[in-house]
């Protein structure tokens, strides 16, 4: 009797730790994703009227990363924005055509776009910069937006830019889930190496980054020293690298920071896609950010996209 109430605890333990382990996976997937928010709107369209477009009538500029194929969805549908799509596996008739913008490296994912964006356009940069993938939207692929249905169109049409002027930076996901929950700070894509070899004798550090240093310490040491960049305790940030900055915060760094920080995209022994992660999680201390980054999610949405 004893012997078989162990055998049925014990193949109710194999049957319920799985199904436990994957509801909790299935719940944070559906966080993850805003499956249910998703679902509500794509069976309505009052949230598309909701997120109304603030910014057809404006005259402002971006820039659009495109990896691979054409990015046909910017000029149908975002025609106050200015273009500037990067191929970053160029043929050879891309590579012959001086029009056409195109990465020196396809390494980093869209970090290569973008810093070729700032390095090359740093003496006429507009306004206000928008940085996104090539594709529009979707559930699966395009959940890095959190506006209604994933939509990158509706998130620019509604991005607030008198905040991204006033904050410099702003991250286009307001969703803390992945990159702000707690359990995400102590950043395993962040390793104190990476972080050195990305900011080590930068210009323009953040402002928590010279907390350390002592007046007595600044006077005795180099400018280069003077800049240096302690490595946090923690990093965070919304994932997934689709924000918007201003010109001005891009010039708070020259010119050679952007070059440098590309170069250790091109240098590093990490593989195309773990130098790409890296950099997701550092675009909001690039930009002037601390090294957690998480505005409350309700208050994202108000500030930077008007939802409030």
């Amino acid at each position: 009797m004893k012997s078989s109430f162990r055998i049925s605890l014990c193949l109710s333990l194999l049957f319920i730790i799985p199904l436990y382990l994957l509801k909790a996976r299935l719940a944070d997937l559906l966080d993850q994703y805003d499956a249910g928010v998703y679902l509500i709107d794509w069976l309505s369209n009052k949230s598309a009227h909701r997120w109304a477009s603030h910014n057809e009538d404006r005259n402002f500029q971006s820039m659009h990363y495109i990896p691979r194929h054409p990015c046909h969805y910017t000029h149908q549908t975002i025609h106050s924005w200015q273009r500037a799509i990067y191929t970053v596996n160029p043929s050879k008739a891309t590579l012959a055509d001086d029009d056409r913008l195109k990465t020196p490296f396809n390494k980093g994912h869209e970090s290569m776009a973008y810093l070729t964006y700032l390095i090359d356009h740093y003496d006429h940069l507009p306004s206000t910069i928008a940085f996104i993938h090539a594709h529009r939207s979707g559930f699966l692929m395009a959940w890095h937006v959190d506006a209604p249905l994933h939509d990158n169109v509706a998130a620019l049409r509604s991005l607030q830019l008198d905040f991204v002027q006033r904050n410099g930076y702003v991250n286009l996901r307001c969703n803390w889930n992945p990159g702000c929950s707690p359990k995400h700070r102590h950043n395993a894509h962040i390793t104190e190496q990476i972080w050195t070899g990305i900011f080590d004798g930068t210009s323009t550090p953040p402002p928590n980054s010279t907390a350390s240093l002592t007046s007595n310490d600044i006077r005795n040491s180099n400018p280069l020293q003077q800049n240096f960049l302690q490595f946090p305790t923690q990093i965070g940030a919304s994932c997934c690298a689709q924000f918007a900055v201003s010109r001005g915060q891009v010039l708070r760094r020259p010119r050679e920071d952007y070059i440098k920080i590309r170069q250790w995209v091109i240098d590093t022994d990490l593989t195309d896609a773990a130098s790409g992660r890296a950099m997701e999680f550092l675009w909001h201390v690039i930009f002037g950010k601390d090294s957690v980054y998480c505005p409350d999610e309700q208050l994202c949405y108000c500030q930077v996209y008007g939802q409030c």
